[in-house]
């Protein structure tokens, strides 16, 4: 399996050596450019996994290079922003075209390895090929409940019915969106994943239905699924005029490119996953229920791992092999007691849990046997700096996290400079036009606070 490759954009070079020395040390692969230019011939040429962009740099600042590959539909792998001289609306509108974070300079290495890892980690896979087997995941488990969803979705497989998935954040709701692909007619064609959340409405037209530019087409999600599946991840994240986009394509089976003139048809299955109720959605009028219905032709509920505790062994052997062939980790075995103690856990992350904490064990742990006292300290340490360090916003999908974050800070330093908009302004380093348009879309009543 080829290494992880990461692209490093940044004019300094002593910065450029240093960063990819350390992340050569984690195993990744890294190549480095010192100006946009560079920066777009690695990305035209051999596409990275993961960008770190400097913002300032000589020819091209990084939040337009970011902007251009989006705008033209070439929507990058993650991209976390860096910059010693950055400011909240720099950080805010790199966010808000989709970078995954914002490091300043200069860079904590411990913080830049944990955010290059949750970046590799979360985002999703836009792009999967259509049979890269190294990333299929069969679905594990001899439980009743597993066993009756296998059958079902053989079932469903053989047929061109519109499936939502419906389970907690963890469940597995791909894996099982990618194991019916690999069941179905269409399994020689490609499975595309995308994460809903994560695309600005401002670009989810060209994302979704591509673009024209003379002779140059770039191809949307929709024709890249053509002949195959386009699985939308966490569908209830869409905004409201992707939505709408989407039905009238869906109902059509074809649609125009932006800026284009003629129809495109496409033979595409779709598959969605959600972890809200989207009946309430609909009822509180952020969901259409025309969408709503043409996705949900059929229903199927992801059960949590809690209601399936009985394949926690069979889950910890699964993952244990696939680290050990994959990763070439060290062999551990999970005795009896350990088992035991992990089947009454509530794992509130589900199998995406359990799977991390193999991996946490495998790579820090030692000797032949999972001790019971590790496997409680290892769970406890992620209980004890999650309640310490994520806020509330962070189980919430990207864009309204966001809109969350931009909201308590605004009202916080609005608060702290004694409901001045103008102090505010020079405060924060927002351009006073454009804070009163924030302030306004995120229902500050800043005038109340006079």
């Amino acid at each position: 399996m080829s290494k992880t490759t990461i692209l490093v954009v940044d004019d300094e070079p002593d910065i450029c050596e240093l960063v990819q020395e350390i992340l050569e040390d984690e195993g990744y692969q890294v190549v480095t450019a010192e100006n946009g230019a560079e920066a777009r011939r690695h990305w035209r040429d051999d596409p990275p996994d993961l960008v770190l962009l400097d913002i300032w740099m000589p020819d091209v600042d990084g939040v337009s290079l970011l902007k251009e590959w989006v705008v033209q539909g070439q929507t990058p792998c993650p991209v976390i922003m860096m910059s010693g001289h950055g400011t909240v609306e720099t950080a805010v509108e790199a966010t808000r075209l989709g970078a995954f974070d914002y490091l300043e300079k200069p860079l904590s290495m411990t913080k830049l390895l944990s955010t290059v890892e949750r970046a590799l980690e979360s985002a999703p896979r836009r792009r999967s090929p259509p049979a890269v087997e190294a990333d299929y995941v069969e679905p594990v488990g001899k439980s009743a409940a597993m066993s009756q969803l296998r059958d079902q979705v053989k079932r469903l497989a053989q047929y061109n019915t519109r499936v939502l998935l419906v389970g907690e954040p963890g469940t597995g709701k791909e894996t099982f969106a990618r194991y019916l692909h690999r069941h179905s007619l269409r399994r020689h064609g490609p499975f595309i994943a995308v994460g809903v959340g994560t695309i600005a409405p401002e670009f989810s037209a060209v994302e979704f239905f591509g673009k024209e530019e003379g002779d140059t087409v770039h191809r949307g999600l929709l024709e890249q699924a053509h002949g195959g599946i386009l699985f939308l991840d966490e569908v209830g994240d869409m905004d409201e005029e992707t939505q709408l986009r989407l039905v009238s394509a869906l109902e059509s089976k074809s649609f125009l490119r932006v800026g284009g003139s003629e129809q495109v048809k496409v033979d595409v299955r779709i598959l969605a996953s959600t972890r809200r109720n989207l009946e309430e959605e609909v009822k509180a009028g952020r969901f259409r229920k025309d969408l709503y219905y043409l996705l949900n032709e059929v229903t199927l509920q992801i059960p949590p791992l809690r209601q399936h505790h009985e394949d926690v062994p069979e889950l910890l052997n699964y993952y244990v092999d696939r680290f050990v062939t994959r990763e070439k980790l060290a062999f551990r075995r999970f005795p009896v007691a350990v088992q035991n103690f992990l089947r009454n856990y509530a794992w509130p992350g589900n199998v995406r849990e359990l799977k991390n904490l193999v991996h946490r064990l495998l790579i820090l742990g030692s000797g032949e046997e999972v001790e019971l006292d590790e496997v409680k300290t290892a769970l406890g340490e992620i209980v004890t700096k999650e309640a310490i360090e994520a806020p509330e916003f962070y189980d919430l999908p990207l864009k309204e996290a966001r809109e969350r974050f931009e909201k308590a800070y605004l009202e916080y330093h609005l608060e702290k400079h004694g409901g001045s908009v103008a102090r505010l302004s020079q405060a924060i380093g927002m351009e006073r036009t454009h804070l009163y348009r924030k302030l306004h879309s995120l229902g500050i009543k800043f005038k109340d606070k006079r």
